[in-house]
């Protein structure tokens, strides 16, 4: 899997960020029918918070992000994008398992979507997230808080 750390944004990440999301989501956006490679990247950049977003670096190389973004019933998991060549190597799991351990202590339920058909929606499903709603392109998925047995 290899070491990662994860280091708040910078407002000047987002280029940077933008470009893995395009590469990242190219494939998928595709087979949906609706990649475009300027709106791909400026989704991105209108919904940039710096204040809620981390890059993964990995030996201090940028290798992803990710944010995790307050609202009134939940966080959402937004922006988890990983190096195509890091993925499906546990670092992607390790990440998501390290924010689903902070809003478990804070009793904080976790809303996503992940693309139709997307591989990643299985990564979601393995750590407790479940079907909230679907449309043609997006599937809307929430995880509740897990909290620990009593000690005693």
């Amino acid at each position: 899997m290899g070491d990662w750390e994860l280091r708040p944004a910078l407002t000047a990440d987002v280029e940077a960020v933008a470009e893995l999301r395009s590469v990242v989501l190219r494939a998928d956006l595709e087979r949906l029918g609706r990649y475009d490679e300027q709106r791909v990247r400026q989704r991105l950049r209108d919904g940039f918070s710096p204040a809620h977003t981390w890059l993964i670096e990995m030996g201090g190389a940028f290798a992803g992000c990710v944010s995790l973004r307050p609202a009134e019933d939940a966080h959402w998991l937004e922006h988890f994008y990983l190096a195509p060549h890091l993925q499906g190597n546990g670092v992607g799991a390790a990440v998501l398992r390290s924010l689903l351990a902070r809003c478990d202590r804070d009793g904080v339920r976790v809303r996503l979507n992940v693309l139709r058909g997307s591989p990643a929606r299985r990564l979601y499903e393995r750590h407790g997230f479940t079907l909230e709603a679907e449309d043609p392109v997006d599937v809307f998925m929430v995880r509740e808080p897990i909290r620990a047995a009593p000690v005693g």
